[in-house]
């Protein structure tokens, strides 16, 4: 989770209105056709709800940092956090960021036919006119912040997720400037991510990391960045910024 927000200059679509919602570590950046604020403090609220008294009930799920076992009682959100994480490897709370960006944005569409959800450097977003440019974070690295993928309205809803184990306090046992990961499913997008993440140690990481992702049939790309190397896979389109 950034502490530095200045990459929430995501897009280029001047027609949204921006709004934030923030409860509790949950920090939302929100663009939609009109102001929805309200009805996002109450879906980012519901979700968090869920995913706490889920928690109550089962401690594991919290601090767990391997899957653990599907629930088909459990709440649909706290399910794909579990659906997740089984398909990488990770805990399920390595999905939450993504997956409360998911189920908000989502939840959003009845409001409004574009909406762009942001939370900690994960992005749900679906719009239904214009391109939007998504530029990669990469911390200390050259390369930050001068790479952006392309999104066109047919690729949408998607899910943009990225981590770092340079950059912010989310928990990473690697060194990668930025794993960037792009999917239909915002939450797998943030448990690849974290998985990719975790193996990136150095550059020469790269080529091997870049295969986690390629194995996964819902996975449309990734990028990996350390330092001044960066390693790309996948049905993407980049830009220079």
């Amino acid at each position: 989770m950034y502490i530095n927000r200045t990459y929430r200059n995501f897009d280029k679509n001047e027609n949204l209105i921006p709004f934030q919602v923030s409860i509790k570590e949950t920090d939302l950046y929100l663009k939609a056709q009109k102001n929805l604020e309200k009805e996002a403090r109450d879906l980012a609220f519901r979700y968090r709800s869920q995913i706490e008294n889920y928690i109550l009930s089962h401690p594991a799920f919290e601090k767990s940092l391997v899957p653990l076992p599907y629930d088909d009682y459990a709440p649909l959100i706290v399910q794909e956090m579990l659906r997740a994480s089984s398909l990488v490897g990770v805990g399920p709370m390595a999905a939450v960021a993504g997956a409360i960006a998911e189920f908000v944005g989502k939840s959003l569409l009845k409001y409004s036919s574009e909406v762009i959800v942001e939370n900690g450097g994960d992005i749900f977003l679906s719009t239904a006119e214009k391109e939007i440019i998504v530029k990669i974070v990469a911390g200390a690295s050259p390369l930050s912040q001068k790479i952006g993928i392309k999104v066109l309205p047919s690729e949408t809803p998607l899910g943009i997720c990225t981590s770092s184990g340079t950059v912010g306090p989310s928990l990473s046992f690697g060194k990668a400037d930025a794993v960037t990961i792009v999917s239909p499913s915002t939450a797998l997008a943030d448990s690849v991510a974290t998985a990719v993440g975790n193996r990136v140690k150095k550059p020469d990481d790269i080529p091997f990391s870049l295969k986690v992702a390629e194995s996964l049939s819902e996975i449309k790309g990734i990028i990996i960045i350390v330092g001044e190397k960066m390693g790309v896979w996948g049905n993407i389109e980049l830009v220079k910024l």
